[in-house]
This record gives structure tokens, C-alpha cells and sequence, in this order.
């Protein structure tokens, strides 16, 4: 399983989806492998959902660093 690839696809879909959002705040693990609509074993899910949770916390940081660059 190439995790990165998936947790790009996981990523572009969570964000185009408030609803998607919320169950993965809610269920993340229940999440991917919904999108996924496989069963991951537990180590190789932990790597995408860490990286799904990475690359949203470095959206919402991207975006707070374009604001604050704008300041100065």
C-alpha cells in the first residue's frame, strides 16, 4: 500500500467534506477505512490517519501563516 498516495486521496476528500470532517474528528480509524472501503491493519492504519491528521493541521497552519505574513 503506497500510504502517501492515500492519505492524499484521504485528504482531498475530508476536506471537500464537512460531513467526512466531522467523522473523522469523531472516528478516525472508522473513517479511513471507510473512504478506503478496505480493513487496514491496525500499524498501517495509524500511519495514514497520523498523516491525514498532519496534512490538515498543516492546512489550517499554512493558511494562518499566509494571514500573518500579510501583517508585516
Amino acid at each position: 500500500m503506497d500510504i502517501k498516495a492515500k492519505v492524499d486521496e484521504i485528504v482531498s476528500k475530508v476536506k471537500g467534506n464537512p460531513d467526512l470532517m466531522n467523522d473523522f474528528k469523531k472516528d478516525p480509524e472508522k473513517t479511513v477505512e471507510g473512504i478506503i472501503g478496505m480493513d487496514i491493519p491496525d500499524g498501517a492504519v495509524d500511519q495514514v490517519v497520523n498523516g491525514v491528521k498532519a496534512a490538515l493541521a498543516g492546512d489550517r497552519l499554512g493558511g494562518v501563516a499566509d494571514k500573518i505574513k500579510g501583517l508585516f
